[in-house]
């Protein structure tokens, strides 16, 4: 479950997305999501709350609006950079 981290050729770890079949159902369709590796830490909420939400009586957090501007997929992308257990991705280009 989750995001694996792979060492690549100089030794520095880089960011695998987590597997698409393990994200939430209440994710709105689109690029990015949210899996059920997610704590419920609330950071994407913080960093993008126009696109992320918690959902209380699950303790997690999930897309319920994908980016629309640039300003919200810049914001998007750093709560994917910030997630502490990896929990968001990204799928293909925008």
């Amino acid at each position: 479950m989750g995001a694996e981290l792979k060492e690549n050729s100089i030794g520095d770890n880089q960011r695998t997305m987590p597997n698409y079949e393990e994200r939430f159902p209440e994710n709105e369709p689109g690029e990015f999501y949210v899996v059920d590796s997610c704590i419920g830490c609330s950071r994407c909420d913080e960093l993008a709350p126009f696109s992320f939400r918690t959902l209380e009586e699950g303790g997690y957090n999930y897309v319920y609006h994908q980016p629309s501007t640039p300003e919200e997929r810049d914001a998007a992308e750093e709560a994917l950079e910030e997630c502490p257990v990896e929990a968001i991705g990204r799928r293909g280009d925008p």
